[in-house]
């Protein structure tokens, strides 16, 4: 897919190594449990791969149109930890710092919807991060998300006491989508 801005791609092999830059950056990582190595940020991206083989779509590799730059993901991936709202499809996205506050999320989200609530026929798609995590919450937003605070949540796979462990969870559904 194509944006204005951005060409949402499969993985290639050479997104492998700015890929685990961004995901051992502690500031891209702060609202996460840890950074990850390189070992476990070359499984995640066999993990969205094999979502993309298995569904159609996943966490889309994100390109700058303009300089072909790989600055992170955005998609859709298919959430079926314990919860009361689960199974259920996000949209989510991670970029590298050089590539924040740009709107590049917000673009590239709006993309990955538009194929969740086509292609893919879903009725609903949401997003969740930490109570702290401001930025992601604003890109909820803008997208036209709304948090109701009884879907609020601790997530089962954030260690108990850790101040990320609390989080937020933002619904849109199809009608709602503009």
């Amino acid at each position: 897919m194509e944006t204005e801005r951005l060409i949402m791609r499969r993985w290639r092999e050479a997104d492998r190594r700015p890929f685990a830059e961004l995901n051992a950056d502690p500031e891209v990582m702060e609202h996460f449990p840890a950074p990850l190595t390189r070992e476990q940020s070359d499984a995640m991206v066999d993990r969205i791969e094999s979502a993309f083989d298995e569904h159609g779509y996943g966490l889309w590799a994100l390109e700058v149109r303009a300089t072909g730059e790989f600055v992170g993901f955005t998609g859709l991936a298919w959430q079926t930890f314990e919860a009361r709202f689960t199974p259920a499809l996000e949209v989510g996205w991670r970029l590298a710092r050089s590539a924040w506050g740009r709107g590049y999320a917000s673009e590239a989200a709006r993309a990955a919807i538009g194929y969740g609530f086509g292609p893919a026929g879903q009725d609903e798609i949401v997003s969740m991060t930490a109570v702290v995590n401001l930025r992601s919450r604003a890109v909820m937003e803008r997208l036209g998300m709304t948090r109701d605070p009884a879907d609020d949540f601790d997530h089962p796979r954030v260690p108990a006491g850790s101040p990320i462990r609390p989080h937020v969870l933002y619904r849109l559904s199809r009608d709602a989508w503009r």
